[in-house]
């Protein structure tokens, strides 16, 4: 049987969650990064494995640092490369997609889901769900919230206890409350790190 509440949610339309099959609901994700958390840190086998049944996605090289929570646990796609600090919340209410090579700091929330803003409406328990899309090579700092319904462009930073309210464009530093984009990274930029990152090569003898 259809079940039109859980895919009202996934659309992005107001629903309640407590009409939500039981087969769509939250608890066996959560479960499953329950032991993700409670799993010994250097026991990283198991805790990989554990974590290949919470990203989706086709990828390889992934780590989320435990402890961190999930809502459903099952509507979060990663790419290649991606690493995740400690003690993050996605909220994947609606789905999060991850673009490769993206690194998360500590304590970084994506928050799908999102409440009316007229009080009625939200003790109602309506209450809605958009996408979060973050783009390939994207770094995110400790503290970063995001927001319902954003995108943030590939190749991008984001400062540490920025609250990302609407889309970041490619290629910029952004930063604040709400977040603002303080400037495009540019050619400076590129060459100060490649040329620093080449110096490390040459001091410690290695080709990559």
């Amino acid at each position: 049987m259809a079940d039109e509440e859980y895919e009202r949610m996934l659309a992005g339309k107001l629903y309640i969650t407590d009409r939500i099959q039981d087969a769509n609901r939250e608890i066996p994700g959560q479960l499953i990064v329950q032991q993700i958390n409670q799993t010994p840190i250097d026991q990283t086998e198991r805790i990989l494995a554990l974590e290949e049944q919470i990203f989706q996605g086709e990828h390889k090289n992934i780590f989320v640092q435990p402890p961190f929570a999930v809502d459903y646990g099952k509507h979060i796609r990663v790419g290649d490369n991606f690493y995740c600090n400690v003690n993050a919340v996605f909220l994947d209410t609606n789905w999060i997609t991850i673009g490769n090579n993206v690194k998360i700091g500590p304590r970084v929330n994506l928050l799908t889901a999102g409440h009316p803003i007229d009080a009625q409406t939200r003790i109602s328990l309506l209450e809605f769900a958009a996408p979060i899309t973050i783009g390939d090579n994207t770094w995110l700092g400790g503290n970063v919230t995001v927001l319902p319904g954003v995108t943030i462009g590939s190749n991008s930073v984001i400062g540490a206890g920025a609250v990302v309210t609407k889309d970041i464009p490619d290629g910029v530093v952004a930063v604040g409350n709400p977040a603002r984009v303080l400037r495009k990274i540019n050619a400076a930029d590129r060459k100060y790190w490649r040329d620093e990152a080449a110096a490390y090569r040459r001091e410690r003898g290695t080709a990559e």
